[in-house]
């Protein structure tokens, strides 16, 4: 059993998202996509990758992984990590964040070259100026606090985090 990245169109990664992934919904758009499958053959998970969430951090030299989403095949979600920074590097982004809940580990971001921010606060999108309705299948506790990783891009430096 090998597993190898493959190219994916964002469709094709959101209909994995939309079929495997225990809280998020697909992606309204990104910057690229890849997957990772067994034997080069059966789809076991992919990453999507875009313009950062948050705005202060939309600096045009970071990327954010968006989602991540895996069938639970062992080493896939750091493969996909390691893979999603490869290609932002060689697109010559210098930085790639991406967030995870408190109760995520964190060993494949950890395994794949990234760094532990800490907590990025989080919370509900709903604002008095901005009213926003949660979707039945959020779990509330889901709208609380957020971890942020990143991972520097530049060729042979962690500097300029």
């Amino acid at each position: 059993m090998t597993l190898r990245i493959v190219p994916v169109t964002h469709a094709e990664a959101n209909d994995f998202v939309r079929r495997f992934h225990r809280h998020h919904r697909p992606t309204l758009g990104s910057i690229f996509c890849v997957g990772v499958a067994m034997n080069g053959v059966s789809l076991c998970g992919v990453a999507i990758v875009g313009r950062p969430v948050a705005r202060h951090f939309d600096d045009g030299e970071t990327v954010e992984i968006t989602r991540v989403c895996t069938d639970g095949m062992k080493n896939a979600c750091s493969a996909l990590y390691g893979a999603c920074r490869r290609v932002a590097r060689e697109l010559g982004y210098r930085r790639l964040i991406t967030y995870t809940l408190p109760e995520e580990g964190g060993a494949s971001l950890r395994a794949s070259g990234f760094r532990f921010d800490g907590d990025a606060g989080g919370g509900d999108w709903f604002r008095k100026s901005r009213s926003r309705t949660h979707l039945e299948h959020t779990p509330e506790d889901l709208v609380g606090g957020k971890w942020r990783w990143s991972a520097a891009l530049s060729r042979g430096s962690e500097e300029g985090l």
